[in-house]
């Protein structure tokens, strides 16, 4: 399926364009956050198209990612990762300067950011 409903998320956020930004300066502040950044590889390029792909699809896009690696399984896929609840916020943290970043209605950054804190808490696996 690779259908964008017009009023997906995605499409009112404005599709790639603003998926491809806002993953260049959400990675750009991960590279340089101290919780966050001894987790990730020093290049970030498969990283950011993973998740630009997982964006797509998360918020109603094209199911990119799950054309490119099947289901997403995103907590079994970072388990291997010590994710904390310090890390989650952080990750959080980032995601939420990046959205300010953007010119975004304030309405789609809620929105959007109600999915990130979803996401963030379920994706903790390790205590601090």
């Amino acid at each position: 399926m690779n259908t964008v409903l017009p009023e997906s998320l995605y499409h009112r956020m404005g599709g790639e364009k603003t998926l491809r930004q806002l993953v260049e300066k959400f990675y750009a502040k991960v590279a340089q956050d101290p919780d966050l950044a001894p987790i990730f590889p020093d290049d970030f390029t498969e990283v950011k198209e993973k998740q630009f792909k997982f964006l797509s699809q998360f918020f109603g896009g094209p199911d990119l990612y799950s054309q490119a690696y099947g289901h997403p399984m995103l907590r079994a896929r970072h388990l291997p990762f010590p994710i904390t609840p310090t890390r989650a916020q952080a990750w959080l943290r980032c995601m939420h300067a990046t959205l300010d970043e953007l010119d975004l209605s304030d309405e789609i950054k809620q929105e959007m950011m109600a999915r990130f804190i979803m996401t963030a808490h379920h994706m903790v696996n390790t205590p601090e």
